[in-house]
């Protein structure tokens, strides 16, 4: 074959491949840095890259999906409508009272129909061994129902204890159920929740739907939700597994945090949890909204708290708005935790506006990757930051998981959505915006703690990297909105 049909044969391929990845990337609906992030991935990686975007890119439908309106989840966009009323028509007084969490309060009811719960006691975790104490010793106590829903519970040492324990409960007669994302967890692992629904529990896998025709990997049920009784719950960063106290080799110290929540927060992670279960079960597993599950709350804490989700089943990114609002909102202070710093450019823009307009903003990030690629374009925005002002720290006791944004020692944040485009838009996440001093200082000064088992980055520790180290965070870079 002479080589000049070899090169008409190529450039028809090639044109193809081009026309084929624009009408790919152009049918659904998404964000420009996406567009050209997949379109560089199908280009790059001609037929393979279709594969790829198979498995990967593909949006989730609206209406197959979430059509979660219609669940009616106790009344919750008509809390929210009354609650926006009351806001617009406070009195001069409690106004005042109100002033600095009032457009928070506004945000969250109109994004994301979030209630404002009041009178909440919340305790704080920064690591895994205390919480799971707490929660093994809540669900000890249960006596009517107990909720999970986890990204990653692993087939190991910690998640065969929370099976035995939930299995042991369920044999009591305590309603068990428990929800998990199949690709954080590694596979569905009927083998280990077979003796919980021998004795009467019941597990999904979230979204579950027959591999590989609808697979969606790229979108994960990332949140970290447990509820016991409808009177304590559970929101944070720690997933369930032997790592997330520190037993692995690898990762060492596993640094997060998490909360254990009392109060009137706990139905609205009920009620989160309901949605996400009701979306994938099938007939009578599907649950309905009865009193017992949404009970009168006996909390009478000082902490107002709004449990805010957002993810790729809607266009509002909930949670991404409410760290921009945190972040416009400071005048002194911004301090965030995140294992993965891949903020798009808005909220870039935000911080370094903050960071050059004399706000104190720090960011500490792990010291180590446990995703290559997300770690290399983490490090291209951590100097980013450094070099609009910002203090960039990495942790060196392990890794750091934690998911905590505190604005000005007041405002607060915890959950499980990472400051990144993922978390942003194709995750499942849930936080707890929380608006209480004792609350934001304990955070500040865990934050502190951890600064003693960290490095304070400067110009010099990136200029000394390699030049293969520095294409790789630049190119980590391009691929950041999929990541």
């Amino acid at each position: 074959m002479s080589s000049s049909i070899i090169l008409t044969i190529i450039s028809i391929i090639f044109i193809i491949n081009l026309i084929a990845s624009v009408i790919t990337v152009f049918y659904e609906k998404r964000d420009i840095a996406s567009i050209w992030a997949w379109l560089l991935v199908l280009l790059l990686f001609p037929v393979v890259g279709f594969f790829i975007y198979a498995f990967l890119g593909r949006k989730i439908s609206h209406n197959k999906i979430f059509d979660i309106r219609t669940q009616e989840a106790m009344g919750i966009d008509q809390i929210a409508d009354h609650q926006r009323s009351l806001l617009q028509n406070l009195p001069e007084s409690e106004r005042n009272q109100y002033e600095e969490q009032e457009a928070f309060f506004n945000l969250f009811l109109n994004n994301d129909e979030a209630a404002v719960t009041q009178k909440n006691t919340v305790r704080l975790f920064n690591n895994g061994p205390e919480k799971f104490e707490a929660l093994f010793e809540d669900i000890k106590n249960a006596k009517d129902h107990i909720n999970i829903e986890y990204f990653s519970i692993f087939d190991d040492d910690l998640g065969n204890q929370l099976i035995d324990l939930l299995t042991q409960k369920a044999k009591e007669g305590v309603k068990v159920r428990v929800m998990f994302d199949q690709f954080g967890s590694h596979g569905l692992n009927k083998k280990m929740y077979k003796r919980l629904i021998d004795a009467g529990g019941d597990a999904l896998s979230f979204l579950q739907t027959p591999w590989p025709i609808t697979f969606r990997a790229n979108f994960r049920l990332h949140r970290k939700l447990a509820v016991i009784d409808g009177q304590i719950g559970y929101i944070g960063g720690l997933n369930v597994g032997d790592k997330y106290v520190g037993k692995s080799k690898k990762f060492g110290n596993w640094r997060d945090t998490h909360t254990r929540i009392e109060g009137d927060a706990v139905l609205a992670i009920q009620a989160r949890f309901f949605m996400d279960w009701n979306s994938t079960a099938k007939g009578d597993r599907k649950l309905e909204f009865a009193d017992n599950y949404f009970p009168e709350t006996k909390s009478e804490g000082d902490v107002a708290i709004q449990v805010v989700t957002s993810g790729p089943d809607q266009d509002i990114q909930q949670i991404k708005q409410g760290y921009m609002r945190q972040i416009a909102s400071a005048r002194k202070s911004i301090t965030i935790q995140t294992p993965y710093f891949i903020p798009d450019q808005g909220v870039m823009d935000m911080l370094t506006i903050a960071a050059m307009s004399g706000v104190k903003v720090r960011l500490m990030i792990p010291c180590m990757p446990d995703h290559p690629f997300v770690y290399r374009a983490t490090e291209y925005y951590a100097q980013e930051m450094l070099d609009a002002g910002g203090e960039v720290y990495t942790y060196d006791k392990g890794f750091l998981h934690a998911k905590v944004v505190v604005i000005d020692g007041k405002v607060s944040s915890v959950g499980s959505a990472n400051m990144d485009m993922r978390s942003f838009g194709l995750n499942f996440e849930g936080n707890a915006f929380m608006y209480n001093e004792e609350i934001a200082a304990q955070l500040d000064a865990y934050f502190e703690e951890d600064i003693k088992d960290s490095t304070l980055l400067d110009k010099a520790y990136f200029e000394q990297q390699s030049a293969w180290l520095k294409f790789k965070q630049k190119f980590s870079r391009l691929l950041s909105p999929i990541l």
